[in-house]
């Protein structure tokens, strides 16, 4: 039991998060290899160890074990191998939740080719961009027709894509990923001397979803999969041997979180659930049918779960149920609660890294609030003077002491970028620009990001306290709260609201969920301005651009 965990956490068992804090570390080797050490080393000592159960909206099902992963990544490993692929060169995978992802991304950490996850949302611009910006070699895709058309349109501007591999039928201009994985073998030769990956070499980009300004691209070593123990056993609680599903799409760094690296690592089997569209009730069918013990998706799916009859479904099996991507509005837990008898458990975190603040197994989830920092970390929110902040002060999460000890899983820098690489992580701490405020306790709690933080007649209002607050209102699946110009008060509160079933915007709903803002919280933040929209914009990893709201009112930043 925990066999890799014991490698490198030299003690996993704690009494209370205080114990936890102090004593929990990790002691990674300089050569560490997530596909050698974690996929190869269970399937040695755990041939028939479940690590993916996958399936998909049409019934199509299938399991492997470790050793199913290892074998087909060797193969994959060859055939991308002989296809020119070597250490340092870079592949885009374009996948969704397809199995073939898993087995894809170990075969490349083997190789030791950098790995940049994409989203099937994006367009031929934005493969372009990514393909110019990073020096994409190879491109691996589902087979899907906007995708590959998207893909198709993208090459002949992006001239260093060499080959493309569709998870189907061969077709002009892309090789078949099942005729390669069938015509390679088993055996594949590790690498050795300055030919072999892991450690400090670059293993992983992440293009950020751009809510401001072109996506940047995100860094990590090979060391970044131990920074998800964290994320894992002691935020998700996943068990070994159990059913863990989250829920997202293999181009969001939330995928790394949560559908593969912590999770091996924990010998936890991972359910890959490829989604082509979310349907509450299907979702809530998978998790009853499965019988999944630990289960995570975004506050924007809890919302939207809590529109249907969540007693009609059998959750008994559900031993944790989490969220992070957005702060999770107070009444969507109480709610969740309510019908299921658990609360949620709150984590926060960034492309940039694991998780960072976080409910942990000794900290009570309490509303409202992210919980208590990772001890991974050692964290202080800012202030804008340059100052640390006192409790029930506002400052930005930064992570300090980087010069000392560089806290594993944190991302190393922007690729290709050395003067903003130096900016964020070259000095004392990395800010990561998100706003908090902690209580005496020592829980932190979400106030909004930097550049989403109204300043209104002198004061500072977050958007998340407001959303809230009409979260409470019936009528309110979701918001956002931003700012709008106003002649007299130069920027007022603005509510974008998304209504439930069987309500209409009018008037009269308007005056009714200001009113309720004011009853709900202090008065002066209430939203002076409400337009009822049927949905909200939102980033290829599903965060609320509230940028373009802002942007579309006239207000810069």
């Amino acid at each position: 039991m925990d066999h890799i965990l014991k490698q490198y956490c030299p003690r996993i068992e704690f009494d209370s998060y205080e114990d936890f804090r102090e004593n929990f570390r990790i002691e990674p080797t300089d050569d560490f290899n997530f596909g050698y050490d974690v996929v190869d080393e269970w399937a040695r000592v755990e041939p028939e160890k479940r690590a993916l159960v996958w399936c998909d909206d049409d019934g199509a099902e299938r399991t492997f074990t470790f050793s199913d992963v290892s074998r087909l990544s060797n193969r994959m490993a060859n055939a991308f191998s002989d296809l020119g692929i070597s250490k340092g060169d870079v592949v885009m995978l374009v996948l969704r939740r397809r199995w073939e992802y898993w087995i894809t991304a170990v075969a490349l950490h083997k190789i030791g080719a950098i790995l940049i996850p994409g989203s099937v949302q994006l367009t031929t611009k934005d493969l372009v961009y990514r393909a110019e910006s990073a020096g994409v070699k190879m491109m691996v895709c589902v087979d899907d027709a906007y995708v590959l058309s998207q893909v198709d349109g993208a090459r002949s501007n992006a001239p260093t894509i060499e080959t493309c591999i569709v998870a189907g039928p061969a077709r002009d201009g892309w090789l078949s990923f099942d005729e390669l994985l069938e015509a390679h073998s088993d055996e594949w030769a590790r690498p050795t001397g300055e030919a072999y990956p892991g450690g400090y070499d670059t293993m992983l980009i992440y293009f950020t979803s751009g809510t401001t300004g072109l996506a940047k691209m995100v860094m990590h070593n090979f060391l970044h999969p131990l920074g998800h123990i964290i994320t894992a056993r002691y935020w998700l609680q996943v068990r070994e041997n159990e059913l863990h599903l989250t829920v997202s799409d293999s181009g969001w760094a939330k995928f790394g979180w949560g559908k593969i690296y912590g999770q091996w690592i924990c010998g936890a089997t991972v359910l890959g659930y490829d989604m082509k569209k979310f349907v509450p009730a299907t979702l809530m069918r998978k998790v009853q049918d499965y019988r999944v013990r630990t289960f995570c998706v975004p506050p924007t799916m809890y919302r939207f779960m809590l529109q249907e009859d969540v007693s009609a479904y059998d959750f008994s099996s559900v031993e944790t149920f989490a969220t992070a991507g957005e702060p999770l509005n107070p009444e969507v837990t109480k709610q969740w609660e309510a019908f299921t008898g658990k609360k949620i458990r709150e984590g926060f975190g960034q492309t940039e890294g694991p998780v960072m603040v976080a409910t942990f197994p000794w900290v009570e989830p309490r509303p409202g609030s992210m919980g208590k920092p990772s001890p991974l970390l050692n964290m202080k929110l800012m202030t804008e003077d340059g100052l640390e902040a006192e409790d029930g002060e506002e400052g930005t999460i930064c992570v300090t002491g980087l010069k000392d000890a560089y806290p594993p899983g944190l991302f190393v820098g922007y690729y290709h970028d050395d003067a903003m690489t130096e900016a964020a992580v070259g000095g004392a701490y990395y800010d990561t620009k998100d706003v908090a405020w902690r209580d005496p306790d020592g829980y932190y709690y979400f106030v909004g990001r930097n550049d989403d933080v109204i300043k209104c007649s002198g004061y500072r209002i977050g958007p998340f306290e407001v959303e809230s607050a009409l979260i409470e209102h019936p009528a309110v699946v979701e918001c956002a709260v931003t700012a709008a110009p106003d002649p007299v008060r130069g920027l007022v509160v603005k509510a974008t609201i998304v209504l439930a079933k069987g309500w209409t915007g009018s008037p009269e709903l308007a005056k009714e969920l200001q009113d309720h803002v004011k009853k709900t919280t202090a008065p002066y933040k209430y939203p002076r301005i409400v337009e009822f929209t049927d949905e909200l914009p939102k980033t290829l990893g599903g965060k609320i651009r509230r940028k373009e709201i802002r942007n579309a009112d006239g207000v810069e930043g």
